[in-house]
């Protein structure tokens, strides 16, 4: 076998390994919340850039001003023009944080007899 018969016969057998490779892909992660809105508060940087007009620096400027009671803060806030709140208040929502459990009181020191 000549030398450029085995390389065309390898690109044969590597592309179609390569298209199997790309058929066995895992699945891309699920939506963001059920209601097909993007909660402010727990967002990744890749969920809050897929909102028409927020790139890298807000989304970052979002992570970085959580937690929001509402999601009309992020105008409040001058993270975003309101131009652009009304673009996107549809698809977003402030839920709020989880609750920190309660702090126990301190025990007192045993006491000495």
């Amino acid at each position: 076998m000549s030398f450029k018969a085995f390389l065309a016969m390898m690109a044969i057998l590597l592309s179609g390994g390569l298209v199997h490779a790309q058929g066995t892909r895992p699945a891309p992660p699920a939506a963001p919340a059920a209601s097909g809105q993007i909660d402010l508060n727990s967002a990744s940087r890749d969920d809050l850039m897929t909102l028409d007009g927020i790139g890298e620096v807000r989304a970052d400027a979002i992570i970085r001003a959580r937690p929001f009671k509402a999601k009309t803060e992020l105008v409040e806030r001058r993270l975003i023009p309101e131009a652009l709140y009304e673009k996107i208040a549809d698809k977003v929502m402030a839920r709020p944080p989880p609750a920190a459990p309660p702090a126990r009181p301190a025990q007192p020191p045993p006491k000495r007899t």
